[in-house]
């Protein structure tokens, strides 16, 4: 079943008149606007290269989700707490992965060579290890997630281990080519993919999006696709719609048939 969804007339975040803030980039968006107080952010340190955000009034007995976040360019492990306010304050543990140092660009990234595929394999897991000392979470409800080279490591990591995940997210990030992301294609079969792309977006292009929508039908893999009008950005429909997919496979059954929603 392929569903195009239109959002409601009126000034809500699904209103046509909030198409402009798509078109925002989150970069540097919440540095001031964020009361860190809302929630336990914890930066990085020099022997963890990685950022874990708890959220309000977490309570230790209740076992959260956990989002992992994968950072895009330009970016590192710190985009986690300007997405999270967009996304929830409330719903999830999250923890974020700084990217490998890649010369001469100097930037942290999420390239689809075998060194980079095997750090970020290993930097995912020790996160979710490191939480899982300090917080309380559902090892069932595991939900992989990044933006651009981030979300395409994330299909890549999630298609090689899909028990170890309850869904994947990527946005804006392309499906994985070469190094065999069909490995495990069984169990990948029950692995809930949900992709963002922006309908302007010249690194994912809507050529792009269609050829990976197919192949991804013809392997059989249950596939979420929503495009968003916008470029190659975070735009705040998208945390808001990963949010409520995350909820929707927490508190529904599967979905056999693959979903496709456009916002006009």
């Amino acid at each position: 079943m392929n569903r195009i969804s239109q959002p409601a007339d009126g000034p809500s975040m699904d209103g046509p008149a909030q198409i402009d803030a798509c078109r925002e980039d989150l970069s540097f968006k919440f540095e001031s606007s964020f009361d860190i107080s809302s929630g336990v952010f914890s930066p990085a340190t020099s022997d963890s290269p990685q950022a874990i955000f708890a959220p309000l009034h977490y309570e230790p007995r209740y076992a959260y989700p956990l989002l992992v976040w994968l950072h895009g360019p330009g970016n590192d492990h710190q985009q986690l707490l300007r997405i999270m306010p967009l996304v929830s304050l409330r719903n999830y543990l999250a923890v974020a992965p700084q990217g490998i140092l890649t010369k001469p660009q100097e930037e942290y990234r999420w390239d689809q060579t075998t060194s980079h595929i095997d750090l970020a394999q290993q930097r995912i897991f020790d996160c979710i290890e490191t939480v899982s000392r300090k917080y309380n979470f559902s090892r069932r409800k595991i939900f992989l997630a990044g933006f651009d080279f981030g979300g395409t490591m994330a299909l890549r990591v999630a298609m090689n281990s899909p028990k170890r995940f309850a869904g994947v997210i990527s946005l804006g990030g392309a499906f994985p080519m070469g190094r065999k992301p069909f490995g495990n294609l069984n169990d990948a079969r029950h692995l809930p993919i949900f992709l963002a792309a922006g309908r302007k977006s010249k690194s994912y292009s809507e050529a792009h999006v269609c050829s990976d929508l197919r192949l991804l039908h013809s392997a059989g893999i249950q596939v979420t696709l929503r495009q968003y009008p916008c470029g190659q950005e975070i735009a705040p429909h998208m945390l808001q719609d990963m949010d409520r997919w995350i909820i929707e496979q927490i508190t529904a059954p599967a979905q056999s048939l693959a979903e496709t929603d456009e916002y006009k």
